[in-house]
């Protein structure tokens, strides 16, 4: 089996979740250097980009614009800590533009149609990618404190 192949299989549980989960908690840095968590909607493209709209205004864009390294963490909703599971990431986000920020809008429409109910939000949205560069998963089910790391190219 070759490399790709094998990384491709072992993100296997790191989809999954991205497939489940709708929502990322994104941490930029202001520019006193505290950190910003904001939680946004995203919809993962197949080369693990997650795809992100926001105002160019909103204060975690401008943090971006500024310094695109940034980390984010999701997590579906459990109540019993021995099914605790989540990704940790980090990576860069940069807003997209031409024929990438369309086939960004159209992922991220087909993970969310009624975003082509909001012409007008759209119009004063700019998407973003956020790439990582570390995921580590945490997985209660596997074991209790189970994780496991990626470095991504």
């Amino acid at each position: 089996m070759t490399g790709s192949l094998l990384l491709k299989r072992e993100l296997e549980p790191v989809r999954a979740l991205l497939d489940e989960t709708t929502t990322m908690v994104l941490a930029t840095r202001m520019p006193d250097g505290t950190p910003r968590a904001t939680p946004v909607f995203f919809a993962a493209d197949s080369s693990l980009r997650l795809i992100f709209l926001s105002d160019p205004k909103s204060v975690h864009s401008l943090n971006l614009a500024r310094l695109p390294e940034a980390s984010a963490a999701l997590y579906p909703e459990e109540a019993d800590w021995r099914r605790l599971r989540g990704l940790q990431m980090q990576g860069r986000s940069e807003a997209l533009a031409g024929a990438q920020a369309d086939d960004a809008r159209q992922t991220y429409a087909r993970r969310f149609p009624f975003v082509t109910q909001l012409a007008e939000a759209l119009a004063a949205s700019q998407i973003y990618a956020f790439r990582p560069s570390w995921v580590r998963l945490i997985d209660n089910r596997r074991a209790f404190g189970f994780q496991q790391e990626w470095t991504l190219g």
